[in-house]
């Protein structure tokens, strides 16, 4: 008798582009496997649409603990609005209490991450694109803007800390980002490439801490991941932004800041990576990082990506595994009354 052994999932996570998942879509994630989806606010209609979607694609991969993302901060960066969800603040407005009373700061930080989990695991998302450790600089893009806590990376550190911790508790696996560093990008990867022309010296010292702390306090335990910039480090690479650089990722990434958990590239779709998708979906593999984020698209465009692809590593693999946070979280980590809880939140920041 032959006996059928399924290959690990595709190092992709896809998005879909409406509310509801097509027959087409739905065949094309049943026969490419892969490993997760994103979900974006063109997702996002009504509490029992967004539980039937991620149902559906967990029904099509048939693996009922597959990923599903959303890119989730607060403020103006959330994906599930008012007023069908509780609106959140933006990470400045807490790191704007910290300074007036850290450690009111800090337990807003910890209750923000709690209740956005809870509200995620609600709808069956189980890993939420936040939070930022990056590190604006004097005339950096607006890009970043309110969505850091801190100009000052220990405050960075600590708060982002105390936000994944809230979230984890809730069950939800926080992808910090953008690994190493967005805070010195002068322009935005969504339309061009940045260049960071700063010494390695001092990008330890700045750009580099909030996620070296942060690795060092979580990586033995559940979570995170991180998510790596399209942001050209020119004293590592000069050629190749951190998300296609295999020397970033091995000796800055997990050498100098060494973090050890996921890796996820940013969107493949942003104007920052040339070449093809399917190109740049190979390049991002190929640098070592896990897992290629395409976020747009459809099944035709979908097809050449999957292509390109390779299923997860063994090594990936083991990092999915060793940083998986419990669906249930931990006792007294969800949050039952999330609008109760984000109310609270705007009170203590009012």
């Amino acid at each position: 008798m032959t006996v059928s052994i399924r290959q690990p999932p595709l190092a992709v996570v896809f998005g879909v582009p409406g509310l509801e998942m097509t027959a087409d879509q739905k065949a094309f994630f049943r026969d490419a496997d892969p490993l997760g989806l994103i979900l974006f606010k063109r997702n996002c209609g009504t509490p029992d649409q967004l539980r039937r979607l991620c149902d559906d694609f967990r029904d099509a991969v048939g693996r009922a603990d597959a990923p599903i993302l959303i890119d989730h901060e607060g403020g103006q960066h959330q994906r599930m609005d008012p007023p069908v969800w509780p609106a959140f603040p933006p990470p400045a407005r807490i790191g704007a209490l910290y300074r007036r009373d850290r450690a009111a700061g800090l337990a807003a930080a910890h209750l923000d991450g709690a209740a956005i989990g809870s509200l995620l695991r609600q709808h069956g998302i189980s890993v939420d694109c936040a939070p930022l450790a990056d590190v604006p600089v004097p005339g950096s893009h607006e890009v970043i803007g309110d969505r850091a806590f801190s100009d000052k990376p220990g405050e960075v550190a600590e708060l982002a800390g105390a936000f994944m911790a809230g979230m984890i508790a809730a069950g939800v696996t926080p992808i910090i980002k953008h690994i190493p560093g967005h805070g010195r990008a002068m322009v935005d990867s969504h339309e061009r490439l940045p260049v960071v022309d700063t010494d390695l010296d001092t990008l330890a010292d700045s750009d580099f801490l909030p996620f070296r702390r942060l690795a060092q306090g979580a990586i033995q335990g559940p979570g995170p991941w991180a998510m790596v910039a399209h942001i050209v480090f020119s004293a590592v690479d000069t050629a190749r932004p951190a998300s296609i650089s295999p020397l970033v990722v091995e000796q800055v990434i997990r050498g100098r800041i060494g973090f050890g958990g996921v890796l996820i590239s940013d969107c493949i779709y942003m104007e920052a990576l040339a070449g093809t998708l399917a190109q740049r979906c190979a390049a991002v593999l190929a640098s070592g990082i896990d897992i290629c984020l395409s976020s747009h698209g459809d099944v035709d465009e979908w097809r050449p990506i999957a292509a390109a692809a390779r299923p997860l590593t063994p090594d990936s693999l083991a990092r999915l595994t060793r940083t998986a946070v419990p669906a249930h979280g931990t006792p007294g980590g969800l949050i039952d009354d999330v609008a109760a809880a984000a109310r609270d939140l705007a009170a203590q920041l009012a």
